[in-house]
């Protein structure tokens, strides 16, 4: 029997083009399976089941016998496709320009993104600089504030206007024509970026209880270029103003965040959080350098394909809208070529070493984020099977392993 036909029409690194032929006697066999699968679950009026004649079941249902052959054969050339180009392929193949004509071949395209193959010239030998910042009296002040912050209460202010700083509940309404007449309630503290400037400049001038009707200057770079540097007209009702009240910063609040004695037990477990936090960047500047140096030692390139995989990952990522996504994709170019050759390098360094994560490395690793957390080791894994993490852990711990191995074959210098 004359085999499928699979020849290549273009490739990158990451992306192969195959165009397929499959012979018309490929096709007539699979229309015979095809028929016979469809007669022996249909049920015609007149026959009894799986009895039906074929020509009529192949008149009756011809969309679904054509569908079913489609189906085996871009499966079967897919499958031979795989072998006899030894393809690693990183996502199931698009199939396209499908041409599927009465008692002749059936030819289509298939395009598969794969892994390319990196031959790895080193893998050591780099000379690495780290440097754990120090943690001063400033982070660590800043840091005690942000906790007297969601420690404070928030009190009543009567007759004043509002100011930077303080929470106000307004009622704002659309005067334009055909907007909403209900009025929009929102909760805002004044000077955080939550409202237009121009309108918070209007509340500001407000007493609690008051009312406005003014326009307000929509700014030079709205997400809606329809609307920029246009005004709109609202109505604006103030009705309540509060300020933050801190806590004391004593040895109260401190028993009162967590358990500590004093104030200065609270302050040495902050800094103690905070020089954790410093030794991780420092680690993280490591693995970049370490990146970067592999990339440029080794010549990876990033494949085009695998470039807009990772833009197009960004896009969705982000909600970004349509019309934005050209300036998005040029802005984000070279994050994800930074990010694809990362990927690559690490993968043919886990492949080269046999590095991947084993079964009882996720079973430990798990185990000790349920130890962490108090809770059944099973609860975890069913947590991260259903929000489909389990092979971002697993990539995770491959990662581990091959830092591990890199650092060992590199200096680390400070």
């Amino acid at each position: 029997m004359t085999s499928i036909t699979i020849q290549k029409t273009s490739e990158d690194a990451a992306l192969q083009s195959l165009q397929v032929t499959v012979p018309v006697e490929r096709v007539r066999l699979a229309e015979d399976r095809a028929v016979q699968q469809v007669a022996r679950r249909v049920r015609l009026p007149g026959f009894r089941a799986g009895h039906a004649p074929v020509a009529v079941v192949r008149k009756r249902f011809h969309e679904a016998i054509r569908q079913t052959v489609l189906e085996e054969v871009i499966r079967e050339s897919w499958d031979q496709a795989r072998e006899s180009e030894s393809l690693k392929p990183i996502a199931d193949p698009s199939v396209r320009n499908v041409k599927f004509e009465e008692g002749g071949p059936i030819e289509f395209e298939l395009h598969v993104e794969v892994r390319p193959d990196i031959t790895l010239a080193t893998t050591g030998g780099f000379t690495l600089a780290r440097e754990v910042a120090p943690v001063t009296d400033a982070q660590l002040d800043e840091q005690v504030e942000k906790l007297r912050e969601q420690k404070a209460t928030w009190l009543p202010v009567e007759g004043q206007q509002p100011s930077a700083g303080q929470l106000v509940q307004v009622e704002v309404t659309s005067l334009e024509e055909g907007a909403p007449p209900e009025p929009q309630p929102h909760s805002i503290v004044l000077g955080e970026g939550q409202a237009l400037p121009a309108l918070e400049e209007q509340i500001m001038q407000l007493l609690p209880g008051q009312t406005v009707e003014t326009e307000v200057r929509l700014p030079d770079d709205h997400p809606d270029e329809s609307r920029r540097g246009k005004s709109r007209k609202l109505r604006v009702a103030l009705h309540e103003v509060k300020r933050q009240e801190l806590p004391p910063l004593d040895d109260a609040f401190a028993r009162e965040v967590g358990d500590f004695e004093d104030l200065a037990g609270l302050r040495a477990a902050v800094r103690g959080d905070l020089e954790q936090d410093a030794v991780r960047e420092a680690d993280a500047r490591v693995r970049d350098q370490l990146i970067q140096k592999l990339v440029a030692a080794n010549g990876v390139e990033a494949p085009p394909s695998l470039v807009h995989r990772v833009i197009h990952g960004y896009l969705h990522a982000y909600g970004v809208p349509h019309e934005k996504e050209p300036e998005f994709a040029a802005q984000f170019q070279p994050v994800a070529e930074a990010q694809v050759r990362r990927d690559l390098v690490l993968s043919a360094v886990a492949e080269a070493e046999k590095l991947y994560a084993t079964e009882a490395e996720v079973d430990a690793r798990v185990a000790a984020m349920a130890a962490a957390r108090n809770v059944p080791v099973g609860q975890v894994y069913s947590s991260l099977q259903k929000a489909n993490r389990l092979a971002e852990l697993e990539r995770a711990i491959t990662e581990d392993k091959v830092f591990g191995f890199l650092l060992q074959h590199s200096t680390v210098e400070g």
